[in-house]
């Protein structure tokens, strides 16, 4: 279940909330019991076939096409 955080703006508090996407848009009060908050953009990592790898700053043999190689383009 994806983790949504928010920052309060009456006491600039940030807290997460655990909950199903399909109420990701649905208005949740801080901690604190404050009802002006907004949901914060986060940002995620996606880890590829170089995930975790070295990093040779070049594009992978066997080609590169439109997605790096990794389908054999």
């Amino acid at each position: 279940m994806p983790r949504y955080e928010y920052r309060c703006r009456a006491c600039g508090d940030t807290f997460e909330v655990q909950r199903p996407m399909r109420e990701a848009n649905v208005k949740t009060a801080c901690p604190a019991g404050h009802d002006d908050t907004v949901k914060l953009l986060s940002t995620i990592a996606v880890g590829g076939a170089s995930a975790g790898g070295p990093s040779s700053g070049s594009a992978p043999d066997g080609g590169g096409g439109c997605c790096g190689g990794a389908c054999g383009c």
